[in-house]
C-alpha cells in the first residue's frame, strides 16, 4: 500500500512539475530579480541614479502637477469599448495617488478619472507620470523601467492581461507547485540524508537527481511558504467577490463601511477646496511619532477630488517590520480635519497583511533580501535540475523507440533555463545601445527580449538533435557561453554610455547600479563554470561510446 501510493506521489510530482514547471521557472527567476527591481530601474534609467527621496512637498510640488495629468492615449483607446457612444473629449479627475518606496529615488504619481457615459458608473481612465521629486522634473513616458515595470509583472502575470489570464496560469501553478512539494516529501523517505548528499562527479543524471533534491529540501520551507502568500496575495482574482452575484451585497458592505469610519463613499456632487495637505502630512507624521512608529509617507491618497467630500488618507511607509501596514490617517480634504485613524487590524486580517507582506517584501532589511534571492534562485536549480533528470533517465530510451519526447522537453527546458537568462541580459543591452530619443523606447525593448527569447528557443530545438540519439545537447553550453558574454557586454556597455564603472559606483557607494553590475560580473563566471563542466561532460560522454563501440561489434563478429 506505501509503495503504492509513493510510486503515485512520484507520478504526480513528475508530471506535475514537467508541465508547469516552465511557468514556474518564469515566477521563481523574476521573482528573484524582483526582490531587487527598483535597484534594476536605477541601472536602466541613468536619470535616475540619486539617492532616495521622501515624499516631496505636496502643496507646493505635487498639486500643480497632478492638475496637469491628463489620461494617457491608451488608457483612453482601451476604454472606447466601455462607454455608450462617443468618447469624451475631457474627463474629470476623480482620485490622486502618490506613492514611494524607501528605495525609490524617484516618485510615481497616478490619477483616476470619472469616465463620461461609462456603461459602468465606477469605470475610470488613467494617466500617471514619474518625477523627479527633488525639482519636480517628470522623466520621458517611453522610459520603460525594466524591474518595478517589467521583470515585477512578469512574475506574476506573464504580461497575459486578457482577462486576468496570466495571473490565473501563475495561480494554477503555484497550486501545482504546493502539491509537487508534499508528493516531493512523500517519494524522498530519506529526505534528511539528501539535504547532505551531492555528488557532483557522478554521471549527468545522478548528480542533477542530487541537486534536485538538495535544492529542494533546502529551501523547502521557502518555497512552501512564498506559493501560499502569492496565492494570498492574489486572492481577490481568484475569488472575485465583487464581480459575482454577491456584488450587491459588496456594494452595501462598503457603503455600511464608509458611514462607520466616516470616509465618503460617493461625491457630494458640489465643488469642493482642498485644504493645505502638507499640514495633514505633518500631523499624520506626529501620530505615527506618539505611536513610537516614526516614519515617512509611503502612499499619499486625494479621494474624490474636487469634490466637497474629498478626503485625504495619508499612509506610513512602514519599511521597518515584514507585515504590510499603511497605518492610514484621513483627513478631511476641505478643512484638515481628522477623521479617522486605522484602527490594529484584526487577527485574521493581521495574518493576511503578514503573508503579503512577507511575499511583497516592502521592508529594509538587505540580508533579509538576499536571502529572498537566494531562496527563488533555488527553486530555479530544482526546478533546472528537475528537467535535466527527465531528459537524462528517458532520452537514451526514446532514442531506440525512435520518440521525439525527451528532445522537445530537453528544447523547452534550454529556452526556459538558458534562454530567460539571454533575453533579460539582451534587453539589459538593447537598453544601453537604443537611443534615449528613440519613439516607443520602452516598446523595443519589450521587443528585444521577447526576440531574443523566441531565437533562443529556436536555437535549442535546432541543437538537440543530438537527444534524440541519447546524447547531450550541445545547446545547454553554447548558451552558456553566451550568458558569460552578454553580462558582461552589459557591464561594459553600462560604463561606456553612462561613465558609471565598478570602480566608481562602489567607490561613491552608490550600491543599485553597483550590485546590477556585479550580479551580472557573477553570472558571467558562473556560466562559463557552467559551460566547461558541460563540455567535459559531453566529451566524457563521447569517449566513452566510442570505447563502447568496438567492444560491440567485436561481440556481434564472434557471435
Amino acid at each position: 500500500m506505501n509503495q503504492n501510493f509513493r510510486l503515485s506521489m512520484a507520478w504526480l510530482h513528475t508530471w506535475f512539475g514537467l508541465t508547469l514547471g516552465f511557468v514556474l521557472m518564469v515566477v521563481f527567476f523574476f521573482g528573484s530579480l524582483s526582490v531587487f527591481d527598483r535597484e534594476i530601474d536605477r541601472w536602466a534609467i541613468p536619470e535616475t541614479r540619486f539617492d532616495p527621496q521622501p515624499m516631496p512637498s505636496f502643496d507646493g510640488m505635487l498639486l500643480p502637477i497632478f492638475q496637469d495629468i491628463k489620461p494617457t492615449a491608451e488608457s483612453i483607446d482601451q476604454a472606447r469599448s466601455r462607454v455608450n457612444g462617443p468618447m469624451a473629449e475631457s474627463f474629470s479627475p476623480k482620485q490622486w495617488t502618490a506613492y514611494t518606496t524607501h528605495r525609490d529615488p524617484v516618485l510615481s504619481l497616478y490619477a483616476n478619472f470619472t469616465l463620461p457615459n461609462a456603461k459602468d458608473p465606477e469605470d475610470s481612465v488613467f494617466g500617471n507620470r514619474t518625477i523627479d521629486p527633488r525639482v519636480g522634473k517628470a522623466l520621458p513616458d517611453d522610459r520603460l523601467k525594466l524591474g518595478s515595470e517589467f521583470f515585477y509583472p512578469l512574475h506574476y502575470s506573464l504580461h497575459l492581461d486578457w482577462l486576468n489570464l496570466g495571473t490565473w496560469i501563475v495561480g494554477l501553478a503555484a497550486l501545482v507547485m504546493l502539491a509537487a512539494l508534499v508528493s516531493g516529501v512523500v517519494m524522498h523517505r530519506k529526505i534528511f540524508r539528501e539535504l547532505f548528499t551531492f555528488r557532483p562527479a557522478k554521471h549527468t543524471q545522478r548528480s542533477a537527481l542530487d541537486l534536485h533534491n538538495l535544492t529542494g529540501v533546502v529551501a523547502l520551507p521557502f518555497h512552501f511558504i512564498f506559493a501560499l502568500s502569492g496565492l494570498v496575495v492574489f486572492a481577490g482574482v481568484y475569488f472575485p467577490v465583487t464581480h459575482t452575484q454577491l456584488e450587491p451585497l459588496h456594494e452595501l458592505h462598503e457603503k455600511l463601511d464608509a458611514q462607520k469610519t466616516g470616509l465618503p463613499h460617493d461625491r457630494a456632487g458640489v465643488p469642493g477646496t482642498l485644504a493645505s495637505v502638507d499640514a495633514m502630512v505633518a500631523e499624520a507624521k506626529r501620530r505615527w511619532a506618539a505611536r513610537d512608529a516614526a516614519g515617512e509617507v509611503g502612499m499619499l491618497v486625494v479621494q474624490h477630488v474636487n469634490d466637497a467630500n474629498a478626503y485625504v488618507s495619508v499612509y506610513r511607509a512602514g519599511s521597518d517590520r515584514v507585515t504590510l501596514t499603511g497605518e492610514g490617517i484621513h483627513f478631511k480634504g476641505s478643512t484638515g480635519e481628522l477623521i479617522r485613524e486605522d484602527p490594529p487590524p484584526t487577527v485574521v486580517a493581521g495574518i493576511v497583511d503578514f503573508l503579503t507582506g512577507l511575499h511583497l517584501q516592502h521592508f529594509e532589511h538587505w540580508l533579509l533580501r538576499w536571502l529572498y534571492v537566494l531562496g527563488g534562485l533555488s527553486g530555479c536549480a530544482c526546478i533546472a535540475t528537475g528537467f535535466i533528470f527527465f531528459v537524462e533517465k528517458r532520452k537514451r530510451q526514446h532514442a531506440k523507440q525512435g520518440v521525439s519526447g525527451a528532445r522537445w522537453v530537453d528544447a523547452c527546458a534550454v529556452a526556459t533555463v538558458t534562454g530567460l537568462l539571454v533575453a533579460t541580459f539582451a534587453m539589459l543591452i538593447g537598453n544601453r545601445l537604443l537611443p534615449d530619443t528613440l519613439p516607443l523606447r520602452g516598446s523595443w525593448e519589450k521587443g528585444i527580449f521577447l526576440g531574443a527569447w523566441l531565437l533562443a528557443f529556436a536555437h535549442g530545438i535546432w541543437r538537440t538533435a543530438p537527444t534524440a540519439e541519447g546524447r547531450l545537447s550541445p545547446a545547454w553550453a553554447e548558451q552558456c557561453w553566451a550568458v558569460a558574454v552578454m553580462a558582461v557586454a552589459a557591464v561594459l556597455l553600462n560604463w561606456v554610455t553612462t561613465g558609471d564603472h565598478l570602480l566608481r559606483t562602489i567607490g561613491s557607494g552608490y550600491w543599485p547600479v553597483a550590485g546590477v553590475d556585479l550580479s551580472l560580473i557573477a553570472s558571467a563566471a558562473l556560466a562559463v563554470v557552467a559551460a566547461r563542466m558541460l563540455k567535459r561532460r559531453a566529451d566524457a560522454a563521447m569517449v566513452a561510446s566510442a570505447r563502447f563501440a568496438p567492444d560491440a561489434n567485436t561481440s556481434a563478429a564472434r557471435a
